[in-house]
C-alpha cells in the first residue's frame, strides 16, 4: 500500500470511486470496534470502552492534519526512517493533486482511517482501568512516535523495510496489527492487572454486541484490504476475497479448538476467530492465493485460541486479548507470507514463498520486519505509558475501577441512565412512586 504523493498520473474515477467506498468502510471499523470492546467488557464500563474508541477519531485526525501524513507519506528525510514536513497542515496538496490515480486528499483520508484504527486496537488491552484524561494524551503521542514512523518504514516512499529490506506487508499485518499488540502489551505492564484478575469472572456482558460489532468489522475489512490496492482491479478482488475466506476458516479453527477442548463451540469463539483471521490476512491478502489464504486464516484461529490463555500463565492483564488475537495474529500473517506468497499475486518471481520455490529469503526478511516493528512499539509505547503515568497517572484509582469508569468518569451507565441522571441531577428527579406493600 505504498504510494508517493508527489506521483501524478491521471486521475481513474473508477479507482477514485472504489477507494471513496473502502475509506467508508475503514471508518466504520472503528465504531464496530467500539461495539465489539463494548459488549466484552463489564457493564460498569461500557460507554468508557466505546469513548475510547470514538475519541481515537477526532484525535488521530488533529494529528494526521498537522504532521502525521507528511511524515508517515512525505518524501523520505532520513534513511528510510522518516518523512519530511512538506506536506505538515496539508500544505501543497490541493483539489487537483494525485497520488497513484486517486485523489491525493483521499489517498490521505484512506491511509487515516488506518492510523485511527490501531490507536482505537490498543484500548483493549487495558480496558477498565484507564484513566481517561491519561488516554486523551497518550493516543496523539502514540499516533506521531510510534505509528507514524511505522508506516513510513513500510508503506512511505523509500521507506527501509519494504524499499530496502524487502518486506511484504500488503494491508498492515505489522503497521496495524503487530504494532498494536504490541503496544497493547506496554501499556499493560505500565498499568498492572485489574482488581481481581485471575480471580473474579470478567465474561463479556453482552455477547450479541460483540457479535454485531465482529460483523462490522468484517464488513470493514473488506475496504480495509480490498482498497490497499489502491485501485478498482483484479489485486482488489483477490484481497476481498481472501479477506472473506481467511475470515472464515479463522472461525471454524477457533471452533474445532474449543470443541475439542472444552466440549462447547461458543459465541464469544466464532467472533474471536473470524476476527483472528481477518488479522493474519491483513498482511497476506494482496500476495497469496486462495489455498494461502485459507491456511492463514486457519492457522490464525487456532494458534489465538491458544495464545489468548497465555496472560494467564505469563502474569499480564491483557483485558481484551490485544496481544492474544492482534499480536499474534499479525505475526501468524505476516510469517506466513515467507511460505505462500506468489508470483501471481506479488508480480516478481523476487517476492515468492518457501512453497513456491522462493526459498527461505522471504520468510528471513518477513521474520526480521517483525522483530523490528515489535520491539521498536513495544519499548517506545512502554516509555510514553511510563512518562504519562509520572505525570498524569494512567491507572484509574481502585474505588473509580470498582465502581465502573461509566459512573465515576462519565457520570452516564448504559443501561439505567435516566436513573443515574436524576440521581446527579436531584432537581430533576421525578417524585417518588408509591408500590403497594
Amino acid at each position: 500500500m505504498t504510494a508517493s504523493p508527489l506521483a501524478a498520473p491521471a486521475l481513474d474515477s473508477g479507482d477514485t470511486a472504489w477507494l471513496l467506498a473502502a475509506t467508508a468502510l475503514v471508518l466504520l471499523m472503528t465504531p464496530g470496534l467500539a461495539l465489539f470492546y463494548g459488549g466484552m467488557v463489564r457493564t460498569k464500563s461500557v460507554l468508557n470502552m466505546l469513548m475510547m474508541s470514538f475519541v481515537s477519531i477526532a484525535l488521530v485526525t488533529v494529528v494526521w492534519l498537522v504532521a502525521g501524513y507528511s511524515l508517515a507519506f512525505g518524501d523520505d528525510a532520513f534513511g528510510g526512517l522518516i518523512g519530511d514536513l512538506s506536506h505538515a497542515g496539508m500544505a501543497g496538496i490541493g483539489p487537483d493533486s494525485v497520488t497513484g490515480t486517486v485523489p491525493t486528499f483521499l489517498f490521505t483520508t484512506f491511509q487515516l482511517t488506518f492510523a485511527i484504527i490501531t490507536a482505537a486496537l490498543i484500548s483493549g488491552a487495558v480496558a477498565d482501568r484507564t484513566r481517561f484524561g491519561a488516554w486523551l494524551v497518550f493516543v496523539p503521542v502514540w499516533a506521531l512516535l510510534v505509528y507514524v514512523p511505522v508506516a513510513h518504514w513500510v508503506w512511505g516512499p523509500d521507506g527501509w523495510i519494504a524499499n530496502r529490506l524487502g518486506t511484504l506487508d500488503f494491508a498492515g499485518g505489522l503497521v496495524v496489527e503487530i504494532a498494536s499488540g504490541a503496544s497493547g502489551l506496554a501499556l499493560c505492564l505500565v498499568l498492572g492487572p485489574r482488581i481481581g484478575f485471575k480471580k473474579d469472572a470478567m465474561r463479556p456482558h453482552n455477547l450479541p454486541m460483540v457479535i454485531m460489532g465482529a460483523g462490522l468489522l468484517w464488513f470493514g475489512w473488506l475496504g480495509f484490504n480490498g482498497g490497499s490496492a489502491l485501485g478498482a482491479n483484479g489485486i482488489a478482488a483477490a484481497s476481498l476475497f481472501n479477506t472473506l475466506i481467511a475470515g472464515c476458516t479463522g472461525l471454524l479453527g477457533w471452533l474445532f479448538v474449543e470443541q475439542k477442548r472444552d466440549g462447547h463451540p461458543t459465541t464469544f469463539g466464532a467472533a474471536s476467530g473470524a476476527v483472528a483471521g481477518l488479522v493474519a490476512i491483513t498482511p497476506a491478502c494482496g500476495v497469496v492465493g486462495v489455498l494461502g489464504a485459507a491456511v492463514v486464516g486457519l492457522a490464525a484461529g487456532v494458534v489465538c485460541s491458544y495464545a489468548v490463555a497465555w496472560k494467564f500463565r505469563f502474569h499480564y492483564d491483557d483485558s481484551l486479548d490485544v496481544v492474544g488475537v492482534h499480536f499474534v495474529g499479525g505475526v501468524v500473517g505476516t510469517l506466513l507470507i515467507g511460505l505462500f506468497a506468489t508470483s501471481a499475486m506479488t508480480g516478481s518471481t523476487a517476492k515468492e514463498g518457501l512453497f513456491y520455490g522462493g526459498g527461505f529469503g522471504q520468510l528471513g526478511k518477513q521474520a526480521l520486519a517483525v522483530l523490528v516493528v515489535a520491539a521498536y512499539t513495544f519499548l517506545v509505547t512502554y516509555g510514553i505509558g511510563k512518562v504519562i503515568d509520572r505525570l498524569l497517572g494512567f491507572r484509574a484509582e481502585a474505588e473509580e475501577e470498582m465502581t465502573g469508569l461509566d459512573q465515576t468518569t462519565h457520570a452516564e451507565s448504559a443501561y439505567d441512565h435516566g436513573v443515574l441522571s436524576a440521581s446527579t441531577h436531584p432537581s430533576h428527579a421525578p417524585a417518588a412512586r408509591k408500590v403497594a406493600p
